[in-house]
């Protein structure tokens, strides 16, 4: 048998994509992913916008990427590009979240934070408002001939679509420049060519993911139903059919009859409505599936119903493996979120986030670099005195220019640090201007007098202070005869 017939009479080596035209629903799950859609959709658009005073000088865009500037800003904190490790550190935190979601609620990430199912969401909102909110009449529509009717529907919900890209693709390039004023410059066609190529590249992808692709990135594109099923274990809760209630299913009247001559009949009236209400068109029934984004939304659907049935909710709930198996059994449930698994993430997210914490708390605003001459190690003067040369690196990392006092420890009090880079003398110390976010790389030397004791290999410390009283220190070592 030949590959392209193998398990398929068709011969098609994979089933044809079907249109879901997912039906609208009202209940706790619907409403609580509207509320995250608008919160989340607000901050993305207008969060470019809001202002944080800096000071003179600096931008006053409260969450801002100036790559010009090599700086992030958010809020209070400044991020300076040598700083990737807070990136890292960030980026680990968000993982292990993650896997935290998952241990206690499955894929609670992909059902109602992913701007995948939150953009998409908002597509289908958009369908239902434009072709009607019944799913079989947008299916008859679809099928239909083209009227004048269709194709001004059909327009309408594709300019709205577009326009929603749109906003999207211009709100992200908002973010890497002060925003009213890039807003100002793609209107009037001053902006850079790379902006428009970027929103351009962004209203693209949002329309084709959220208004064609849908389902199917989160089923075939997506790696991450993979990956939580690895993670997940029997303690995580996910949307589940509760079986040892629901079956047998059959119609309401049939079920009716068969509890009255003492057979056993489920809650299920097989109604169907978990099934059209689902944004990838799963049958939740059918147990766990990959296909399955956890979004309540059959919830909603099925509580509904069995409130019309007069039968008590949740036939359809977040429910985990272990409970299941107790009612079987006919035993209660019990429900553990504090275990193990769910303790080691807690402890490394916060371990994390403190360790961050701490280390922006106590970062310094200058830094100091400094390397031994080689070759030779040492200079004896003709005089007796011993001279030994330095490259010093300085390192402003603040916005304005600083003057920074340089001084070194641990040679003789009458020992000389002298360089022939622009400096004034303080006493024995030097003081040099850096211009700010810049490093400045100067040569000095240390002289001690020929009657000083001191050791062949003498440790010293070059100490670095701005105006503010910032102080940063390095080690090295003097040589000497």
């Amino acid at each position: 048998m030949s590959l392209d017939t193998a398990g398929d009479p068709s011969g098609k080596l994979f089933a044809e994509h079907k249109k879901i035209r997912p039906a609208a629903v009202s209940g706790f799950f619907r409403r609580l992913k509207w509320a995250i859609l608008v919160v989340g959709m607000a901050i993305y658009y207008f969060l470019p916008f809001v202002r944080w005073d800096r000071g003179v000088g600096h931008p006053d865009q409260a969450v801002l990427l100036d790559l010009p500037g090599r700086r992030f800003y958010f809020f209070f904190i400044e991020i300076w590009p040598q700083e990737v490790y807070y990136v890292t550190g960030l980026l680990i935190v968000a993982s292990f979240v993650l896997f935290l979601m998952n241990a206690l609620a499955g894929r609670v990430w992909c059902g109602y934070l992913c701007p995948q199912t939150v953009w998409t969401d908002l597509y289908f909102a958009v369908e239902r408002f434009v072709e009607g909110a019944d799913r079989r009449k947008r299916e008859k529509l679809d099928e239909g001939p083209w009227t004048l009717e269709k194709m001004g529907r059909k327009a309408a919900k594709h300019a709205i679509w577009l326009l929603i890209a749109w906003w999207t693709g211009g709100a992200w390039v908002l973010y890497f420049a002060d925003a009213p004023t890039l807003v100002k410059d793609l209107a009037t066609l001053q902006a850079p060519a790379v902006a428009y190529m970027w929103i351009g590249a962004l209203t693209f992808s949002t329309y084709l993911m959220a208004g064609f692709a849908r389902e199917q990135v989160c089923i075939y594109m997506c790696p991450w139903p993979r990956i939580q099923a690895a993670l997940t274990d029997e303690w995580a809760y996910n949307v589940s059919y509760r079986v040892d209630r629901g079956e047998p299913r059959g119609s309401l009247k049939q079920n009716k009859k068969l509890r009255a001559e003492g057979v056993a009949a489920g809650d299920c009236v097989d109604c169907g409505q978990c099934v059209v209400v689902c944004p990838t068109g799963t049958d939740i029934r059918n147990g766990p599936q990959l296909s399955c984004i956890q979004c309540g939304l059959c919830i909603d659907a099925c509580d509904a119903v069995m409130a019309k049935t007069g039968q008590a909710p949740r036939l359809i709930a977040y429910d985990n493996d272990i409970n299941i198996e107790r009612r079987e059994q006919g035993l209660g449930e019990i429900h553990r979120f504090v275990r193990p698994r769910t303790i080691i993430y807690v402890v490394l997210i916060s371990a994390i986030c403190g360790l961050m914490a701490w280390k922006l708390g106590t970062r310094a605003t200058i830094g100091l670099n400094v390397l031994h001459d080689r070759n030779p190690q040492y200079v004896q003067n003709s005089d007796g005195s011993i001279r030994n040369g330095y490259t010093v690196r300085l390192l402003n990392k603040k916005g304005t220019a600083q003057d920074l006092t340089l001084s070194v420890a641990g040679v003789p009090a009458d020992s000389d640090l002298e360089t022939a880079s622009p400096a004034i003398r303080d006493g024995r110390a030097l003081v040099l201007r850096v211009e700010p976010d810049q490093t400045r790389e100067i040569r000095v030397t240390v002289t001690a007098p020929a009657n000083a004791k001191i050791e062949a290999s003498q440790g010293v410390v070059f100490t670095l202070l701005d105006k503010d009283g910032e102080k940063v220190e390095t080690r090295d070592f003097f040589k000497a005869p």
